[in-house]
């Protein structure tokens, strides 16, 4: 799989750019600030419907425009596929596939899979467990595009069921009886209805989530041996919010969506009090986590800043690895087909002027037989000279092939 043409329209700092990328490495270099991640941003958004760098869509758009279109041309094996995603300003954004328009926006994502990597993704080692859960959730959708509707849904009735918590909690927590407590009462009859849809969606997330986190677990740690030379062995596992409600262990594999469905009916149930006291969801995946440990200990607050890097990296090229050798599974919760799908898109944005020179030549080597690498950089130099091909100059908005 590769992105073989680019093009936007008031996109960012772009008023117009079109772009013909190859396969193997298209490296772009220019100064900071000048609109180097904005290209590759475009093309990641086409994979996901979201940025890496901002959570709404507004500033995707040029300053003074009220639209911002992205089009790009994927190649995969001997067919080529062409996407259209307009951004719309205070309107519903639309899609298009091959010049036909989609009644969903989603229904693009799973054409272009990309797996990027950034100086944001330090966070997923330092930071707090809702960027882990994103990471989770993003990879899932590139596993399965069906999982983005489950995720949203999921959102949905999470929503719904915290506001009818703060509304049944809320006398309490002005210091008044609440009228009509007991289970009988309406709102916790409501709120039964939302913890049954609640448990269904939660389960089905959780349950594709173990068994990311098991099949990516011999990748990230063969990923951080190899950036590392060796140094240090990295472990990630998942923690569920689930085995502090219940008071039981994490489970040592991961398990049927039915049995989760159960347990978190059960840890509703127990919580039921507390929940309505705070007015918030105490137990699913939104409260879940990513462990990451390095030689045993927790990653976040023991790990050096180098190995803080070298984990994210290795996260991601885990991801990579993952996508490129195809997973399965019996229950059909998700399956990928890396002989169908093809190996997804590497993007490596301003990564190796953060790496000192012999992990920046240990990524060079890893990524180097990958179909397609797309590398911003900010000098000529922080691109490894192993890697060669295509260069694009980007200065003051205009992005220039180098021959």
């Amino acid at each position: 799989m590769h992105v073989s043409h680019l093009s936007l329209q008031d996109f960012r700092s772009y008023a117009q750019v079109d772009l013909e990328l190859e396969p193997g490495v298209n490296a772009f270099v220019g100064p900071n600030g000048q609109g180097k991640t904005n290209l590759v941003e475009a093309i990641g958004y086409i994979a996901t419907l979201g940025s890496h760098r901002v959570s709404t869509d507004a500033a995707l758009i040029r300053a003074g425009q009220e639209r911002a279109v992205v089009r790009t041309r994927v190649v995969r094996g001997d067919r080529a596929s062409t996407i259209d995603l307009e951004i719309n300003a205070g309107r519903a954004n639309r899609a298009r596939i091959n010049r036909s328009p989609v009644p969903r926006v989603r229904d693009v994502v799973g054409i272009l899979r990309t797996v990027l990597f950034a100086p944001e993704d330090l966070v997923l080692v330092k930071g707090d467990p809702d960027a882990r859960r994103r990471f989770l959730d993003d990879l899932m959708i590139l596993v399965s595009p069906r999982l983005a509707a489950v995720i949203a849904d999921y959102e949905r009735v999470l929503r719904q069921r915290s506001a009818l918590l703060k509304t049944a909690g809320g006398p309490r927590r002005r210091g008044r009886p609440v009228p009509g407590e007991e289970q009988g009462s309406p709102d916790l009859r409501t709120l039964d209805v939302w913890d049954a849809k609640l448990a269904v969606l939660g389960a089905e997330i959780i349950a594709v989530r173990q068994r990311l986190v098991a099949g990516l677990a011999p990748f990230v740690a063969e990923a951080y041996g190899r950036v590392s030379a060796g140094q240090g062995h990295a472990e990630i596992t998942y923690r569920s919010s689930l085995a502090a409600a219940l008071d039981e262990p994490e489970p040592d594999a991961p398990q049927a969506p039915e049995a989760i469905e159960s347990q978190l009916l059960e840890a509703m149930t127990r919580l039921r009090s507390k929940e309505v006291e705070r007015g918030v969801c105490l137990v699913g995946p939104h409260r879940d986590d990513l462990t990451l440990t390095l030689g045993g200990l927790p990653a976040k607050g023991y790990a050096s800043h180098g190995e803080s890097w070298s984990f994210a990296l290795a996260l991601r090229l885990a991801s990579y690895n993952l996508l490129t050798e195809g997973v399965g599974n019996d229950d059909d919760l998700w399956v990928v087909d890396s002989r169908e799908d093809g190996e997804p898109v590497l993007v490596l944005d301003d990564v190796f002027a953060e790496l000192d020179v012999r992990r920046r030549q240990r990524l060079a080597d890893l990524v180097a037989p990958a179909r397609q690498v797309l590398i911003t950089a900010a000098v000529p130099g922080d691109v490894p000279e192993s890697l060669v091909g295509a260069r694009f100059d980007v200065l003051d908005g205009v992005v220039g092939r180098v021959l």
